[in-house]
Order: C-alpha cells, then structure tokens, then sequence
C-alpha cells in the first residue's frame, strides 16, 4: 500500500516555511486507514505488547486502533490538567522553549510492555519524553510505531535502541 498517496501537503501551515502533513485523507479511505493501523501493529505482534500508549492529540487516532489489533489495552499521553486522575509529568526540551506531558500514575502497571504510537516522527523530542515517562511509572518501552517519519530531522537518533517503525518516510 502507498500511503502517500493519501497523505496531502498544505504549504505554510501552522506557519510560513512549513509544509504540513495531512493526514485527514488517509483517515477519509477506509482501505488506507484499516491498512495503515494493521502495519503499525504488525512489527509488535509477537513482541508480548501490554499496552499501547497513545501520544496527544493524533497518537489517540492510531493508538487505540492498533491496541485492539494488538490484544491490549490504550492509555494516553497529554499535556498538563488533561487526565482525572493522579499523574506523573515530565518536562522536556524543544526547538523553542519546553513543554510538559502526563500519564496516569497507575498506566501503564509496572513492568508492563509498552508500544508508543504516534502519527508523526519528527525531531523525536515528545516520543522521548514519552518513553522516558512511561519508564518513570515502570513500564517497558518495546518500541515506538509512527505512520509518518520525517527522516531529515533525525527524531530516531533519540529513541534509542529500540524498534522503530515508520510507514511513511519523508
């Protein structure tokens, strides 16, 4: 399957210069959608996945879908007084200036295995952050899936060793 095919740019947004990946039309194609969250799962389906945590806000598009695909349970990632409940929270470094994210200190269980889904890959600072906080609550970080990887700002570089997949490459 081309994915691409069914991704559109739109120049200039959020901001000038940049040249943003819509996924909307993906979403609108049931064949490209059911496919797509097949092959984010795929690489992870002998890997014992406890859990899938879903990074805010697209992450929640992808993450449950590819969680009952997997066998497993959803949890999400979201920034600061987003969650009901108790949290933890980690801070972490951006382009320009920082930003917060927070889990449910009790998702995932501790030693749990975790798969991190996003749909974008970009410079690897949110899905760090991501692992860095399921770690704090005492999961297992497995390996991240993403449908879209923009390979030349080299996010990959910070995720460590673990496995990495991308059906998109930009």
């Amino acid at each position: 399957m081309i994915y691409s095919k069914l991704i559109r740019d739109i120049p200039d947004f959020p901001k000038k210069g940049i040249v943003f990946k819509d996924i909307t039309p993906l979403l609108e194609d049931t064949e490209g959608l059911r496919r797509s969250i097949e092959d984010m799962a795929a690489p992870f389906e002998n890997d014992g996945v406890d859990m899938v945590i879903g990074i805010e806000s697209r992450g929640f598009i992808f993450g449950p879908a590819v969680a009952v695909h997997l066998g497993c349970g959803f949890a999400p990632v979201r920034k600061p007084g987003k969650l009901p409940y108790e949290t933890a929270e980690i801070s972490y470094e951006l382009e320009y200036g920082s930003d917060t994210l927070e889990i449910h200190v009790d998702a995932p269980k501790p030693g749990s295995r975790i798969l991190i889904v996003d749909d974008l890959l970009a410079t690897g600072g949110t899905a760090a952050a991501t692992a860095e906080l399921v770690e704090q609550v005492g999961g297992k970080v497995v390996g991240f899936s993403f449908l879209i990887e923009l390979d030349f700002l080299g996010g990959r570089q910070k995720l460590g060793d673990r496995t990495i997949n991308a059906l998109i490459h930009y």
